[in-house]
């Protein structure tokens, strides 16, 4: 019987099947990873970060912690992933009117955090149909049919709803600028004496304070300016009721009375008159130059005038400009 000779023989595709199976167990990690993902989700979006707790902080003393729990649509068991905050905050500040702003913030791994804070009633809105009590952030809270006394009173702002719980907004792009102009200067100084302003000619805005006395300050331009000098007009006149108008840009005018009467003239301090006539005599085109506005911390000088002395006054001033012109006139041979 002849001997069998083992040899060992190498396959030739031997190193195609490592990278086979290499390939394969890619593949085998990748589904593994996948399936580990699917269920770590499923976990999470079903049993695990479940709500068990629910905290209402801020100033909100119209409405318990429970109302405002509840007004926002979450539920304690509802899924911290599944809930959006930004439409609980809409719900909260949608439902309770007297609620100006609303955060609701996630509190991992089970408490839900609401912090909210309250409106306070800022102004009255007057229109045709009645009249808007309106928060200080512009937020619209109820439609009266009545002025809420001690608040000042927008009149002519032309509101485009006046649905409770919506933001105030004007059908005028103008009027909603001097809406939150007026606002801003009234809200940094909540000593201020404004109790209405008529912007139904947003040419022509009537401004109403306390003290009886009626600013007619004119177009929106420049608001803060000419708040300032019609308190410094008030400041001048004491405790006298009138009517302050604009004159130009920089100067205002008092009246006891609306038409005529005694006026007070406020306007910048003006410049000497010897320094003026030096300055033209160097340079005679500074006579076509235009003063800028003042500041609001220039100084102000106050003229009272009578109507009646200034017209005498006038009449001297002729005369005298008359008799001077014949003295000087050459004699004739």
């Amino acid at each position: 019987m002849k001997d069998v000779k083992k040899t060992s023989v190498e396959r030739e595709n031997s190193s195609k099947r490592m990278r086979r199976r290499k390939r394969n167990m890619h593949l085998y990690v990748f589904v593994v990873f996948v399936i580990v993902i699917c269920i770590g989700l499923t976990v999470s979006y079903t049993f695990l970060f479940n709500i068990n707790e629910i905290k209402v902080s801020g100033e909100a003393s119209e409405y318990t912690a429970e109302e405002i729990a509840t007004a926002s649509g979450i539920k304690m068991g509802d899924n911290l992933l599944r809930i959006k905050c930004d439409e609980a905050e809409k719900r909260i500040l949608s439902e309770l009117l007297y609620i100006e702003t609303a955060e609701v913030d996630r509190k991992f791994p089970f408490s839900l955090e609401i912090t909210v804070t309250k409106c306070i009633p800022g102004f009255n809105v007057s229109y045709e149909m009645g009249t808007l009590l309106v928060s200080q952030q512009g937020k619209v809270l109820e439609n009266n049919g009545y002025i809420t006394e001690g608040l000042p009173v927008f009149i002519g702002y032309a509101p485009v709803t006046t649905t409770a719980g919506q933001k105030l907004k004007s059908e005028e792009e103008q009027k909603q600028r001097v809406y939150e102009e007026f606002v801003k200067i009234i809200l940094a100084n909540p000593d201020n004496k404004i109790v209405s302003v008529d912007m139904t000619d947003k040419h022509e805005i009537v401004v109403t304070y306390s003290n009886e006395i009626v600013f007619k300050m004119g177009n929106w331009n420049d608001i803060p300016y000419k708040l300032s000098l019609a308190d410094t007009v008030m400041e001048k006149v004491g405790n006298e009721k009138g009517y302050i108008s604009m004159i130009g840009s920089n100067q205002c005018s008092f009246r006891k009375t609306e038409d005529t009467g005694f006026e007070s003239v406020i306007s910048p301090e003006p410049i000497n008159p010897t320094e003026s006539n030096e300055n033209n005599q160097d340079d005679d085109d500074e006579n076509n130059q235009i003063t800028p506005e003042p500041d609001n911390n220039e100084t102000v000088t106050t003229t009272y005038v009578d109507e009646e002395e200034e017209m005498f006054r006038e009449h001297d001033e002729m005369n005298i400009t008359t008799t001077t012109t014949a003295t000087t006139e050459p004699a004739v041979d």
